[in-house]
């Protein structure tokens, strides 16, 4: 088996060589613009595949164990992984098919054509004491600019906004625990985001019950979150049949956001 490339974080002048500004994260300039589709596809918890720009991007791998015993392992192939924390749920990359390129540390990089940022943010609510740091993954996929906030749990400072900027899409935790938000939290980070799509991620399923994700690492359901945005003015709630969506960049909501709550296929 081949030897998978890990690219690790090279410093700050990575911030010159990659066209990376300030008060925005990604220079929109420099990125993989253009009217293609991007698909988004759930693979259980807060791993999603993402196609588009030329490059299939797979996001928080897993093992099924705890609060991922019940999904299907995400073996799909990919060119580039990016993981948010080396917790099971959320780091597991070993024996993934094919040979991608696998980044784990806060940084900015360039895959292929496309830029990406991992911003480092606390993966619990004391400063990352428990369970360290968590990575929210930040990229442009044909004028699509799309934020995954791993296991974030902590609330998002001044500092990490203006990395982050204002995405298209956001990927957040919504079923709480120790380890990342609940449903308010939730609504706080897309608050302070102002998303034009919003995807919850890190509830309670068939897959993430009570038989498998126990006492302070239990989750709640998703409907606690979506009860909490359909009261919201310009929401758009959309309960999607599907485990997939494609969209291009001319069918985000010009104004208000919506929510997109995509099915696992069991």
């Amino acid at each position: 088996m081949k030897r998978r490339k890990l690219i690790r974080y090279a410093g700050a002048g990575l911030l010159t060589t990659f066209g990376v500004g300030f008060g925005g994260g990604l220079n929109s300039s420099v990125a993989q613009t253009g009217g293609g589709a991007i698909s988004i596809q759930w693979l259980g918890h807060t791993c999603f595949l993402f196609t588009g720009g030329g490059l299939r991007i797979l996001v928080n791998p897993f093992r099924p164990v705890g609060c991922t015993a019940g999904y299907r392992p995400p073996q799909v192939a990919a060119d580039l992984v990016l993981i948010s924390s080396q917790l099971l749920d959320e780091g597991a990359a070993t024996g993934l098919p094919g040979n991608p390129q696998i980044l784990f540390q806060p940084g900015d990089y360039q895959v292929s054509n496309i830029q990406l940022k991992g911003i480092s943010m606390p993966h619990d609510r004391v400063g990352g004491a428990r369970f360290g740091d968590n990575i929210a993954w930040q990229w442009i996929y044909n004028g699509i600019k799309v934020l995954h906030l791993g296991g974030a749990a902590a609330p998002i400072q001044l500092e990490e906004k203006i990395l982050m900027g204002r995405p298209d899409v956001l990927l957040v935790p919504v079923g709480g625990s120790v380890k990342a938000y609940n449903a308010e939290e939730a609504k706080g980070a897309i608050a302070t985001l102002n998303p034009k799509i919003i995807i919850p991620t890190h509830f309670r399923t068939k897959a993430a019950d009570d038989t498998t994700c126990q006492d302070e690492y239990s989750i709640e359901p998703v409907d606690n979150f979506m009860g909490l945005m359909a009261g919201e003015e310009n929401v758009r709630i959309d309960r999607v049949n599907s485990d997939k969506i494609s969209f291009k960049s001319g069918d985000l909501p010009q104004k208000g956001a919506i929510v997109k709550l995509f099915s696992y296929k069991f």
